[in-house]
């Protein structure tokens, strides 16, 4: 009688789930900003969004430096990118501002979910794809996440300035269209990960992100209003420059 052969256990330790677990928090931040959001809490689904969109830059390196990648972890990443920066941003701005023309509201907002999931998906056929392009310092269009926060901009505006006035619905409705537009365009936008510091700059780098981070934990909203037409300066800038590099998917 032949002893049958041992089973192959594959265990994990809680440290490489880390990744993962990130991942699956961010889907939950973007899950409970939706809740807040029909229930009028706009402030707090607005930051559950901005923590969704920390972890989404987190998990992904934290996975790298401990070497516990998969395509498991990719694909809930891709999957998580989508509810948190295709579904969530959208749906809150909908209901916090775009109750009175319900339907062509809707359509804005299934325009940039349909936008984000076809650039998330050019992103995963190029991630696949055998012939990968090298690492270059512009994306080609606007990626997810930075979507997601232009197209929070008019709430976070009205919550760092409460006393003026909201655009109106069909300004809105349009606005939501151009950005979801530009995540599958071909404009170039700059692409952080690529930016490298000289040592001489390393110094006022630090001294500037101490003045950002201040500003973020001292006046949040208005600074991230900062922050989004800051971004809209380096896509204007690009298209002035018009780099003759070769461009990248997010």
């Amino acid at each position: 009688m032949t002893e049958a052969p041992e089973k192959i256990r594959s265990e994990f330790g809680l440290i490489q789930l880390l990744p993962n677990m990130m991942t699956i928090a961010a889907i939950c931040a973007g899950l409970s900003a939706i809740r807040f959001g029909v229930h009028g809490e706009y402030s707090l689904a607005v930051r559950l969004i901005l923590v969704a969109g920390i972890l989404d830059g987190l998990d992904g390196r934290v996975a790298r430096l401990l070497r516990s990648d998969s395509k498991t972890g990719a694909e809930l990443d891709s999957l998580a990118d989508f509810l948190n920066f295709g579904v969530a941003p959208p749906l809150v701005i909908y209901f916090w501002a775009m109750q009175d023309m319900r339907n062509a509201a809707w359509l804005a907002v299934l325009v940039f979910a349909v936008c984000c999931v076809m650039r998330l998906a050019r992103f995963n056929v190029s991630a696949k794809s055998e012939d990968k392009e090298s690492e270059t310092a512009y994306f080609v269009g606007i990626p997810s996440p930075a979507g997601a926060l232009l197209v929070l901009l008019p709430i976070i505006f009205s919550f760092a300035f409460p006393a003026a006035p909201k655009l109106p619905d069909v300004v809105l409705c349009l606005y939501i269209v151009a950005i979801g537009l530009l995540l599958i365009s071909r404009i170039p936008t700059w692409s952080f990960k690529t930016t490298k510091i000289s040592r001489e700059n390393v110094k006022f780098f630090l001294v500037s992100f101490a003045f950002v981070a201040a500003g973020v934990v001292t006046y949040a909203w208005i600074t991230l209003v900062v922050l989004c037409l800051a971004y809209v300066g380096t896509i204007i800038w690009a298209l002035i420059v018009k780099p003759h590099q070769t461009h990248k998917e997010e």
